[in-house]
């Protein structure tokens, strides 16, 4: 347990504190592990990074160790969050199942396993199950050492209060208290956000330094996004920044979607799509694994649908990589499994976007696959315990 001292000292008022979870972040996430990978990578002087550095050194919010070998200079310090035993159990919720592991800090994942999980049984039905899970996962692992639990859902999250907000496939979760609930059960931090936000960081947290800018898509039964902007999960300005899912498009006519409107890409991209359409044609598809296995084994009607769902998200999606010029476009998600799919959306985006945003632009599948949201709800639980250990050392003030 970290002590309680004196407050953490301040410098340009709110500055600091921004710039020390900034640090925190980064340490959390094994982007970095030097002041000076530090300074890189926020963009600050390194005379201010050591002074943030010192500071959370005094309060045991970071420790340091070793050093590593330098090409020329002083040896370089190492440094780590402090208590780095500690850990964060983790889920990613699915329509059926529930991804669940152990998530440490700098993104190793261990205890990886896939559980039944009832979501259309809503919160109430389906949370204890899943609590008893996380619970047994950190009985292993030493309860005194559990700093965070983190939950991945297939929604709209409203993260301030922890609640998913208006969630189109998630019957009676509307509003709940899903962080408060899980709170008051496991006694730490919890971390609650929307899935393709989790895949974002937790693809981030394993990328080169240099891949600031990127979109994440994730690509299943339905169609999500989040979006990194210098190194940072961006979130918008109502928290519903990559919401491309609900975007017009003109293949999709007057189809019914999910949200209540009509013509929207969820309604000819998304795996329900997919399952839809090719039912339409007398295939035998009740879910979007279904599709997947027809389309591996190259059922004609299943690959050419699949093919084409893919130029629609690489339409849509050239729009986006135009206007923010991203380093990478990742692909998770179901679909992004299947070659076909992420070959037209690759081919959308070279065909829709000016050659000089996609002269450098990375176009491929998360190098974390399946894991990607994992590890990213463990990060956010991890960073939103260091960020309320911080807000007690400062007093209240962040």
């Amino acid at each position: 347990m970290l002590e309680k001292s004196a407050p953490l000292q301040r410098r340009n008022g709110t500055g600091f504190s921004s710039l020390a979870e900034g640090v925190l972040e980064l340490l959390a996430s094994g982007q970095a592990t030097t002041r000076t990978e530090l300074a890189a990578l926020l963009g600050a002087a390194p005379s201010t990074v050591s002074f943030a550095v010192s500071q959370l050194l005094a309060h045991g919010l970071v420790a340091e160790e070793g050093t590593l070998s330098s090409t020329g200079g002083r040896p370089r310090k190492v440094l780590r969050l402090g208590g780095s035993d500690g850990y964060a159990v983790a889920a990613e919720l699915g329509g059926k199942h529930a991804h669940v592991g152990v998530v440490h800090p700098g993104g190793g994942l261990t205890d990886v396993a896939t559980v039944p999980f009832a979501t259309a049984d809503g919160p109430e039905a389906a949370l204890p199950g899943l609590a008893e899970t996380l619970q047994s996962l950190a009985d292993r692992h030493g309860r005194e050492l559990l700093r965070g639990v983190g939950l991945c859902l297939p929604g709209p999250v409203d993260v301030e209060p922890g609640l998913v907000t208006l969630p189109a496939r998630m019957p009676g979760w509307n509003r709940f208290p899903v962080r408060d609930w899980l709170e008051e059960r496991f006694a730490v931090p919890v971390a609650i956000e929307n899935d393709a936000n989790c895949m974002a960081v937790g693809e981030h947290s394993v990328r080169p330094a240099e891949q600031r800018q990127s979109i994440m898509v994730k690509a299943g039964s339905g169609i999500g996004a989040g979006v990194i902007a210098d190194g940072r999960l961006y979130r918008g300005g109502t928290g519903a920044a990559g919401e491309i899912t609900h975007v017009r498009v003109e293949a999709a006519q007057d189809t019914p979607c999910s949200c209540g409107n009509t013509g929207c890409l969820e309604t000819v991209a998304s795996g329900a799509a997919l399952v839809r359409i090719l039912r339409e044609r007398g295939l035998d598809v009740t879910s979007t694994e279904d599709v997947v296995r027809l389309a591996v084994d190259a059922d004609p009607e299943a690959t050419h649908a699949v093919r084409q769902a893919g130029r629609y998200l690489g339409q849509v999606l050239a729009a986006n990589v135009n206007f923010f010029n991203p380093d990478a476009v990742y692909l998770g998600g179901i679909l992004s499994t299947l070659e076909p799919f992420v070959a037209a959306v690759r081919s959308q985006l070279y065909e829709g976007c000016h050659p000089l945003v996609t002269q450098h632009l990375v176009i491929e599948r998360a190098g974390l696959g399946a894991d990607a949201g994992l590890v990213g709800a463990g990060q956010f639980a991890l960073q939103r315990a260091l960020a309320l250990a911080m807000r007690a050392v400062t007093g209240g003030q962040s």
